[in-house]
Formats: C-alpha cells, sequence, structure tokens
C-alpha cells in the first residue's frame, strides 16, 4: 500500500511528460527542419508550403530522390549505428587498451570508428540500397527531394575541409592544455587545507565571468607585435601570433581554465584522501598515486570536463573571428560570413548545410562518451 500513495499519479506523469516531450520538440525542431533544407534545392527549400519542403517536389524532379526503402533502411543504419556506438564501442575501447593506457584507445579507436562507419555507409550499404530499389516497385521509387549538391560546393568547392582542419587544431589543443593543467591544478587545489587555494579559486571565477571581449582586448598588443617582443628571445625565427591557432588556443584556455578547475576540484573531493594515503603507503609517490590511482577513478569526472572545454573551443565565434586570419579560420565564424554576405538563395543553402555539417561531431561525441558524462555529472553532483 505504502507503494501505491508513493507512486506518482497518472495526471502528474502526463504532465511533466508532456512538459519534456514538448520542450524536446521545440529544442530538437529547428536542427530537423534546416537539415531537411539542407537537401533541397532552393525553390524547396525556401518553400511557403511545409510540405514541399519536407517532400521537395521539385527537387526531386530536377535532382532526384530517395524512396521509401532508402529511408527506412537509412534510419535502420543510424540505429543500429547509435545501439553499437553505445553499448559495443565502450566495451571494445576498455578492452583493447593500447600501451596500458584507456585514454590511448579511445583516442585512436573513435576516429576509426567513425571513418569505417562513413567508408561503409558510403562504399557498401548506399550502393546494395540502389539494387534494392530496382527490385521493390513502388517502394522504390523516388517519393522525397534530395540532394548532397550543397554538401559537394562547400566541403569541396569552397574548402570548408580547411576551416574543419583549423577547428580540430584549435580544439585539440584547448581540451589538451585545459585537462592538463586543470587536473594537476584541481587535484593540488582539492587535497589543499590553505584558506589561500580557496580565494584563488574565487579570484578565477571572477576571472573566467569577464566578457570574453575584454580578455581578447588585453592579449590582442601582445600578439599583433609578437614577432618583436620574442626576437630577443628567438632571434629571426620569432613567430607573429596574431592570426595564428596557438594565439586562439591560449585565450581560449584563459577563459576556460578557471571552470576547468574549479570542476575538477569538485570531482577530485569526492575521492577519498585515504586512497592517496595507501598508494603512498606502498611505495608510490605523489605524483605516481595521482597518475596510477586517482586519474583511473577520475576518468568519467575528465571526460565530462573536456566535453565542456570541447564546446567552448568548438562553438567559439568572438575570439576565432577576431584573432584568426581568413586562412586559418575556424568552421562557426566561417559559417557565420557565409550568412552575412549579399548572397543568392543557392548560397543560403549552402550555409545550412555547413552549419548543419558541424553538428555531426557532436552528436557522435555524446553518442560515444554518455555514460561517462553522465556518471561523470553524478559524481560531481552528489558528495561522496
Amino acid at each position: 500500500m505504502q507503494n501505491k500513495f508513493l507512486k506518482p499519479s497518472f495526471s502528474l506523469n502526463l504532465t511533466s511528460n508532456s512538459f519534456l516531450f514538448l520542450w524536446c520538440f521545440v529544442a530538437s525542431f529547428p536542427i530537423l527542419w534546416i537539415t531537411i533544407m539542407s537537401f533541397k534545392i532552393p525553390l524547396d527549400a525556401f518553400s511557403n508550403n511545409p510540405l514541399n519542403v519536407i517532400f521537395g517536389p521539385k527537387t526531386n524532379s530536377k535532382m532526384g530522390g530517395i524512396s521509401i526503402i532508402d529511408f527506412v533502411f537509412v534510419i535502420l543504419y543510424f540505429i543500429i549505428l547509435f545501439k553499437i556506438t553505445k553499448i559495443w564501442l565502450p566495451r571494445q575501447l576498455n578492452y583493447f587498451i593500447i600501451f596500458d593506457k584507456t585514454w590511448i584507445s579511445w583516442l585512436i579507436g573513435v576516429p576509426l570508428f567513425a571513418l569505417s562507419s562513413l567508408l561503409i555507409f558510403f562504399i557498401i550499404y548506399l550502393p546494395l540500397l540502389e539494387i534494392i530499389n530496382s527490385f521493390s516497385g513502388f517502394l522504390g521509387k523516388d517519393i522525397i527531394g534530395f540532394t548532397t549538391k550543397h554538401y559537394q560546393v562547400v566541403w569541396i568547392d569552397q574548402d570548408f575541409t580547411n576551416n574543419f582542419k583549423n577547428s580540430l587544431i584549435v580544439t585539440f589543443g584547448v581540451v589538451v592544455v585545459s585537462l592538463s593543467v586543470g587536473t594537476l591544478a584541481g587535484y593540488g587545489l582539492a587535497r589543499s587545507n590553505s584558506k589561500i587555494a580557496f580565494w584563488l579559486l574565487l579570484v578565477a571565477l571572477v576571472f573566467r565571468a569577464l566578457p570574453h571581449s575584454v580578455i581578447v582586448t588585453g592579449y590582442l598588443p601582445f600578439f599583433i607585435n609578437s614577432s618583436e617582443i620574442l626576437k630577443p628571445i628567438l632571434g629571426e625565427i620569432a613567430p607573429t601570433l596574431y592570426g595564428k591557432p596557438w594565439a586562439v588556443i591560449a585565450v581560449l584556455v584563459a577563459i576556460n581554465q578557471p571552470f576547468t578547475i574549479w570542476m575538477l576540484r569538485s570531482f577530485f573531493q569526492n575521492i577519498p584522501s585515504e586512497l592517496d594515503d595507501a598508494a603512498r603507503v606502498d611505495g608510490c609517490s605523489h605524483f605516481q598515486a595521482f597518475i596510477k590511482i586517482i586519474m583511473p577513478i577520475m576518468w568519467p569526472g575528465v571526460i565530462t570536463t573536456g566535453l565542456f572545454s570541447f564546446l567552448l573551443a568548438y562553438n567559439d565565434y568572438l575570439v576565432t573571428s577576431l584573432l584568426l586570419s581568413d586562412l586559418n579560420m575556424t568552421m562557426v565564424p566561417s559559417i557565420a560570413s557565409m550568412f552575412g554576405r549579399e548572397t543568392t538563395a543557392t548560397h543560403e543553402v549552402q550555409a545550412i548545410a555547413a552549419a548543419v555539417s558541424i553538428t555531426a561531431p557532436l552528436f557522435l561525441l555524446v553518442m560515444v562518451f554518455q555514460r561517462q558524462i553522465v556518471s561523470g555529472l553524478t559524481a560531481g553532483a552528489v558528495k561522496g
């Protein structure tokens, strides 16, 4: 009888689930809609009739489309891919450890898995669908307008791959530096009982709250004159940092580091200090105890913190647009410039296709690391 009274009522479940569904729909609708638009020609993409945007009759007549068989099999492929990424891939990466380091397995395994998934889809799966469609009658007839022309123009003709490469450089640099410094600093502050450590954290959070434009303005004179400033040290090889990815990495690390240290400190505080003492008794130094005992336990917290660092660097617009040259521009400011030009409707759809493209790595990260993210958020929310 007790469970009956504690169980939420039907009306409460209905209300909460309805609000949750509404929120998910509102949040995901813009992404789904621009994704549909990116596979249509402008006449369908910007049509006033939503059915024309979805089914793309003019796209189907001019560029071709996809059939019911294509639609069902592609959805099925991605459902299977999601299941493999969620269950099978983490188990394999944790089982086949490279050089006794789990993080190396993940660093190598995730890109290889993503690349192999794309190759299987385009080289094996799509040709197989064409064969199936040829024997499927009405179900194999194209009914939904579909074209990848805009993606081909963006990635091949407009060299968006260079922007993607620059984004990877900046993002990887920010994540590596932030986590390398943040784990050591967070561990030291978590094990320190000094009041100075507490005030250092408060000062760091104040620094984190400053507008990004203020921080960029402070760094800008140094980056512009870096060649003259560093010439007494490096001689004629002194570089000009302005316009280079290293300048953006330095600024984004400076912006992100206080948050990284604060978050990692809270994770380290949830790990009993008795583990450190036990490792020391067994003959480990402080650093060995940190690497061999504490860090394996901290893996979910490090992934969660690294994800926030990744999002900061990957989605940044202000810092990258101010400090990078056109040659070294990352994806987000490059897409913003596409929308800001005086363009035709075709160019607008191409910009939409570029915007849709940058969401794929984010979904892949969440799919691969979802268990570690949930575990890390839970560990950071509960005091052990």
